[in-house]
Parts: C-alpha cells; structure tokens; sequence
C-alpha cells in the first residue's frame, strides 16, 4: 500500500504562518490535536513546528520563545514523501531521521501530511488482515 490511500479523502492539512507568535502556533496544536503543523507561505511549505520543537527550544532559550515568530524555531528542512511512496519506506525514512511527521506533495503539490501513528495502524491493520486470510485459507483448505 501507498502513502497516497492513507491521506486520501482527508480534511484539508492544519497550517500556520511563518510570522504567527509560536504561542499562538500552539494554541492551533491543542485546538486540534495534533502533534505538528505545517508553516506555509501560501501554497509553498516554509517549515515545521512540533510539540517536540516548541519544548525544545523552551528548555533551551526559554519561555521568551512564545512571543517569537514560527520562523524562529520552525524546522526548515521539511522531509516529504510522494503519494506513490510505499508505507514502509515512508516508515523506514521517518524512523532514520527521527521525525513524526510527514509532508506529502503530488507534483509539488500538498496532498496531506501522515505521522508515524497513521503508518504503524496502517501496518497493524494489514498485518491483521494478512492473518485473517491465512486463517480462512488453512480452515478451508
């Protein structure tokens, strides 16, 4: 299976600007309980935010950090994935760089954006359903 069936029919992708106060950017994550948001610049992608970004960077510089801007403590190297790309691989790339989080764009595109949470039940599912139809065919065999 492939990236592209997971965000397909999904609601459209939680943003923030990359000049919205980060405390604000937080508010956006509690409100709609998520763990990252996308900073855009329109239709173009400027970076990341995460719950681990924000306590990051309170443990480091401190609370002053709320009244800055996203941009100030936002990833910018934002990893993406293609909706052809396979679950798995999705996995494997999110796992060696220690994100939670993944863009996916068609063409240059947003389609949606998965977690390692969407993935690992993505997985789970398949696997019960892999066991399910071994069961059937040893029963009917």
């Amino acid at each position: 299976m492939n990236i592209g069936s997971i965000v397909e029919g999904r609601r459209d992708v939680i943003s923030a600007r990359p000049d919205q106060r980060v405390a604000e950017v937080i508010g956006i994550l509690v409100q709609h309980r998520i763990g990252a948001v996308l900073i855009m610049d329109g239709d173009r992608i400027e970076g990341i935010l995460s719950e681990r970004d924000v306590v990051r960077c309170i443990g480091e510089r401190g609370e002053s950090i709320l009244s800055e801007p996203a941009r100030a403590i936002m990833t910018a190297d934002v990893i993406t994935a293609a909706p052809k790309d396979t679950v798995a691989a999705a996995m494997a790339s999110m796992t060696r760089r220690r994100i939670r989080h993944l863009p996916v764009l068609d063409g240059g595109r947003l389609v949606g954006i998965v977690s390692i949470g969407d993935l690992v039940k993505h997985r789970i599912e398949e696997a019960e359903r892999e066991a399910s139809a071994l069961k059937d065919y040893i029963q009917h065999a």
